[in-house]
């Protein structure tokens, strides 16, 4: 046992088990570092840039498998397009890096600071939005009014933003209403919704290409499975035609809910990281139909 310990002393020795002196600005210095690196990552996260990321990754982790195998004429390849892959990677994420270097901008370091500590919400929007939501679709349906509302999810919703008229207004029954009513200058086009707020009206939408949808829809209905198709939104439509409410999610189509369909999905989604549970209980219900 003496012997052990002794040969375990020695190993220590050979380590320097000293450690440095941490001082207050050290410790600054890395809080700034984690803020900025947490920022990178949400903006990341929040726009287009977070899929092409993935994809980047994709094709890193094919050359890693095939330098594992010595893949030789792939790894040459890889090698020769490495330059030209550096300025597509430029040049693709040009309008996502602009558009950060612009928001970094128009907007105070402090307050910067104080919105990255403080969204600690949990709830993506409130009851009263909840209710507010529910009650203006099924306001304006029973007047044949037609609406399209996308309420933004994880994906941020920035770029189509910008196509419309910004709005910057507590979500309310009357509010929603008033903007989708005919004849008035903001009511074609979609309303984005993020948290309480109607952040953007007569935003335009990307329309799908799904061939299967039905002739009985119309442009309204493709513009919101066109955004529910390229991101996590989910898009309630009201018909002008029947005034039937309309919901999209996950690129698939809920024609004709009621009121207490909404509300229910509606509250599925309040909660956030509540998206993939949608999901998961839209696959058992299909599976459960199909077996049936």
């Amino acid at each position: 046992m003496t012997a052990f310990i002794d040969r375990m002393n020695g190993f220590l020795a050979n380590f320097d088990l000293t450690f440095p002196t941490i001082r207050v600005i050290d410790i600054v210095e890395i809080i700034i570092i984690a803020f900025f690196i947490y920022e990178i990552l949400v903006w990341l996260k929040n726009s287009r840039a977070f899929m092409l990321i993935r994809g980047i990754l994709v094709i890193v982790a094919f050359f890693a498998f095939a330098a594992l195998l010595q893949m030789n004429t792939i790894l040459w390849l890889g090698e020769k397009l490495l330059n030209v892959a550096i300025i597509a990677i430029v040049v693709v994420f040009q309008p996502e890096m602009r558009q950060a270097l612009e928001q970094l901008g128009r907007n105070n370091l402090f307050r910067v600071l104080a919105s990255g500590f403080s969204k600690n919400s949990n709830q993506r929007f409130s009851d009263h939005t909840l209710n507010d939501l529910v009650k203006a679709c099924y306001d304006m349906g029973a007047v044949k009014t037609g609406a399209l509302i996308v309420i933004e999810m994880e994906t941020g919703l920035s770029e189509y933003e910008r196509t419309g008229i910004p709005i910057d207004a507590i979500l309310s029954r009357q509010l929603l209403i008033n903007i989708f009513e005919k004849n008035t200058p903001l009511h074609d086009g979609a309303v984005l919704v993020s948290g309480d707020r109607v952040v953007s009206a007569t935003c335009y939408l990307p329309l799908s290409d799904n061939m299967t949808i039905s002739k009985d829809l119309g442009t309204r209905h493709r513009a919101a499975l066109g955004i529910s198709e390229v991101s996590d939104a989910v898009t309630i439509v009201v018909s002008e035609e029947t005034g039937a409410v309309s919901v999209t999610v996950g690129g698939k189509l809920r024609h004709d809910i009621s009121s207490e369909q909404l509300t229910k999905l509606l509250k599925s989604i309040q909660k956030k990281n509540s998206v993939d549970e949608e999901k998961k209980s839209e696959r058992r219900s299909s599976d459960e139909a199909e077996n049936k």
